[in-house]
Protein backbone atom coordinates (compact mmCIF):
# COMPACT_ATOMS: atom_id res chain seq x y z
CA UNK A 1 0.00 0.00 0.00
CA UNK A 2 1.42 3.43 -0.91
CA UNK A 3 1.82 6.29 1.54
CA UNK A 4 -1.06 8.20 -0.05
CA UNK A 5 -3.31 5.12 0.03
CA UNK A 6 -2.44 4.52 3.68
CA UNK A 7 -3.29 8.07 4.67
CA UNK A 8 -6.43 8.35 2.52
CA UNK A 9 -7.92 5.05 3.71
CA UNK A 10 -11.51 4.96 4.90
CA UNK A 11 -12.03 5.38 8.70
CA UNK A 12 -12.51 1.64 9.19
CA UNK A 13 -9.25 0.97 7.36
CA UNK A 14 -6.98 3.11 9.52
CA UNK A 15 -3.28 2.40 9.06
CA UNK A 16 -1.46 1.10 12.10
CA UNK A 17 0.69 3.43 14.12
CA UNK A 18 3.66 1.26 13.20
CA UNK A 19 2.93 1.80 9.49
CA UNK A 20 2.55 5.54 10.03
CA UNK A 21 5.79 5.63 12.03
CA UNK A 22 7.60 3.82 9.22
CA UNK A 23 6.28 6.32 6.68
CA UNK A 24 7.18 9.25 8.92
CA UNK A 25 10.67 7.84 9.50
CA UNK A 26 11.06 7.94 5.73
CA UNK A 27 10.25 11.67 5.75
CA UNK A 28 6.47 11.58 5.24
CA UNK A 29 5.29 14.66 7.13
CA UNK A 30 1.62 13.82 6.62
CA UNK A 31 2.08 10.48 8.40
CA UNK A 32 3.84 12.25 11.27
CA UNK A 33 1.03 14.82 11.49
CA UNK A 34 -1.45 11.95 11.84
CA UNK A 35 0.62 10.44 14.66
CA UNK A 36 0.89 13.85 16.30
CA UNK A 37 -2.87 14.46 16.21
CA UNK A 38 -3.60 11.03 17.64
CA UNK A 39 -1.10 11.26 20.51
CA UNK A 40 -0.67 14.93 21.44
CA UNK A 41 -3.39 15.01 24.11
CA UNK A 42 -2.05 11.98 25.96
CA UNK A 43 1.53 13.28 25.83
CA UNK A 44 0.40 16.69 27.08
CA UNK A 45 -1.56 15.09 29.94
CA UNK A 46 1.49 13.11 31.01
CA UNK A 47 3.73 16.19 30.88
CA UNK A 48 1.17 18.27 32.77
CA UNK A 49 0.85 15.70 35.54
CA UNK A 50 4.60 15.41 35.89
CA UNK A 51 5.48 19.13 35.95
CA UNK A 52 2.21 20.76 37.11
CA UNK A 53 2.86 23.83 34.96
CA UNK A 54 0.73 24.32 31.83
CA UNK A 55 3.23 26.45 29.89
CA UNK A 56 6.10 24.09 30.67
CA UNK A 57 3.94 21.06 29.82
CA UNK A 58 3.10 22.61 26.44
CA UNK A 59 6.79 23.27 25.79
CA UNK A 60 7.74 19.74 26.81
CA UNK A 61 4.98 18.26 24.64
CA UNK A 62 6.42 20.04 21.63
CA UNK A 63 9.91 18.88 22.60
CA UNK A 64 8.66 15.27 22.77
CA UNK A 65 7.36 15.45 19.21
CA UNK A 66 10.47 17.20 17.91
CA UNK A 67 12.57 14.44 19.42
CA UNK A 68 10.16 11.78 18.16
CA UNK A 69 10.55 13.10 14.61
CA UNK A 70 14.33 12.82 14.94
CA UNK A 71 14.25 9.37 16.52
CA UNK A 72 11.55 7.67 14.46
CA UNK A 73 14.17 5.56 12.72
CA UNK A 74 14.88 3.97 16.13
CA UNK A 75 11.27 2.79 16.51
CA UNK A 76 11.28 -0.86 15.48
CA UNK A 77 7.63 -1.73 16.09
CA UNK A 78 8.48 -4.26 18.84
CA UNK A 79 6.08 -2.45 21.16
CA UNK A 80 3.08 -0.24 20.50
CA UNK A 81 3.99 3.18 19.11
CA UNK A 82 2.12 4.76 22.03
CA UNK A 83 4.38 2.86 24.46
CA UNK A 84 7.51 4.03 22.65
CA UNK A 85 6.26 7.62 22.57
CA UNK A 86 5.23 7.48 26.24
CA UNK A 87 8.72 6.34 27.26
CA UNK A 88 10.23 9.13 25.16
CA UNK A 89 7.92 11.67 26.85
CA UNK A 90 8.88 10.47 30.34
CA UNK A 91 12.57 10.76 29.42
CA UNK A 92 12.11 14.28 28.03
CA UNK A 93 10.38 15.41 31.24
CA UNK A 94 12.99 13.76 33.46
CA UNK A 95 15.84 15.29 31.44
CA UNK A 96 14.21 18.71 31.75
CA UNK A 97 13.99 18.24 35.51
CA UNK A 98 17.70 17.40 35.67
CA UNK A 99 18.53 20.55 33.71
CA UNK A 100 16.27 22.61 35.95
CA UNK A 101 18.06 21.14 38.96
CA UNK A 102 21.40 22.31 37.58
CA UNK A 103 19.94 25.79 37.05
CA UNK A 104 18.60 25.87 40.62
CA UNK A 105 22.00 24.95 42.02
CA UNK A 106 23.61 27.65 39.91
CA UNK A 107 21.24 30.30 41.27
CA UNK A 108 21.24 29.03 44.86
CA UNK A 109 17.55 28.15 45.33
CA UNK A 110 16.38 24.69 46.31
CA UNK A 111 13.61 22.78 44.56
CA UNK A 112 10.99 23.24 47.29
CA UNK A 113 11.50 27.02 47.45
CA UNK A 114 11.20 27.42 43.69
CA UNK A 115 8.21 25.09 43.48
CA UNK A 116 6.43 27.11 46.18
CA UNK A 117 7.06 30.34 44.25
CA UNK A 118 5.95 28.91 40.91
CA UNK A 119 3.02 26.87 42.28
CA UNK A 120 1.61 28.59 45.39
CA UNK A 121 -0.77 26.27 47.22
CA UNK A 122 -3.07 28.80 48.85
CA UNK A 123 -4.22 30.73 45.77
CA UNK A 124 -6.49 28.03 44.34
CA UNK A 125 -10.23 28.75 44.65
CA UNK A 126 -11.91 26.69 47.43
CA UNK A 127 -13.95 24.65 44.94
CA UNK A 128 -10.77 23.49 43.21
CA UNK A 129 -9.24 22.02 46.38
CA UNK A 130 -11.11 18.77 45.79
CA UNK A 131 -9.86 18.55 42.24
CA UNK A 132 -7.52 15.63 41.78
CA UNK A 133 -5.32 17.52 39.32
CA UNK A 134 -4.89 20.34 41.85
CA UNK A 135 -3.98 17.81 44.53
CA UNK A 136 -1.37 16.25 42.25
CA UNK A 137 0.02 19.67 41.36
CA UNK A 138 0.37 20.49 45.06
CA UNK A 139 2.69 17.55 45.68
CA UNK A 140 6.41 18.20 46.07
CA UNK A 141 8.19 17.47 42.77
CA UNK A 142 9.80 14.16 43.77
CA UNK A 143 6.61 12.75 45.25
CA UNK A 144 4.59 14.02 42.27
CA UNK A 145 6.89 12.31 39.74
CA UNK A 146 6.70 8.96 41.57
CA UNK A 147 2.92 9.25 42.08
CA UNK A 148 2.30 9.98 38.39
CA UNK A 149 4.66 7.28 37.16
CA UNK A 150 3.34 4.61 39.57
CA UNK A 151 -0.33 5.30 40.24
CA UNK A 152 -1.31 6.98 36.98
CA UNK A 153 1.07 5.56 34.37
CA UNK A 154 1.45 2.11 35.94
CA UNK A 155 5.23 1.77 36.21
CA UNK A 156 6.69 -0.58 38.83
CA UNK A 157 8.98 0.75 41.56
CA UNK A 158 12.01 -0.92 40.00
CA UNK A 159 11.32 0.84 36.67
CA UNK A 160 10.79 4.18 38.42
CA UNK A 161 14.00 3.69 40.36
CA UNK A 162 15.95 3.22 37.11
CA UNK A 163 14.28 6.22 35.45
CA UNK A 164 14.83 8.57 38.38
CA UNK A 165 18.18 7.03 39.40
CA UNK A 166 17.03 6.32 42.95
CA UNK A 167 16.49 3.10 44.87
CA UNK A 168 13.21 1.18 44.75
CA UNK A 169 12.88 1.94 48.46
CA UNK A 170 13.10 5.67 47.77
CA UNK A 171 10.41 5.28 45.12
CA UNK A 172 8.16 3.46 47.59
CA UNK A 173 8.77 6.09 50.27
CA UNK A 174 8.00 8.92 47.84
CA UNK A 175 4.79 7.16 46.75
CA UNK A 176 3.71 6.73 50.37
CA UNK A 177 4.48 10.41 51.03
CA UNK A 178 2.52 11.44 47.91
CA UNK A 179 -0.51 9.37 48.92
CA UNK A 180 -0.53 10.79 52.43
CA UNK A 181 -0.24 14.35 51.12
CA UNK A 182 -2.96 13.69 48.53
CA UNK A 183 -5.28 12.31 51.21
CA UNK A 184 -4.68 15.35 53.44
CA UNK A 185 -5.18 17.72 50.51
CA UNK A 186 -8.41 16.08 49.39
CA UNK A 187 -9.84 15.90 52.92
CA UNK A 188 -9.67 19.66 53.39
Amino acid sequence: MTAVALLDARPGDQPSHAALAALAAGGDRRAFETLYREHVNRVFSLCMRMVADRALAEELTQDVFVRAWGKLSLYRGESAFSTWLHRLAVNVVLNQRKGAGRDRKRFGADEDELDEIVHPRQDAPPGMRLDLEAAIAALPPGARRVFVLHDIEGYKHEEIARMLRVTAGTSKAQLHRARMLMRAHLER
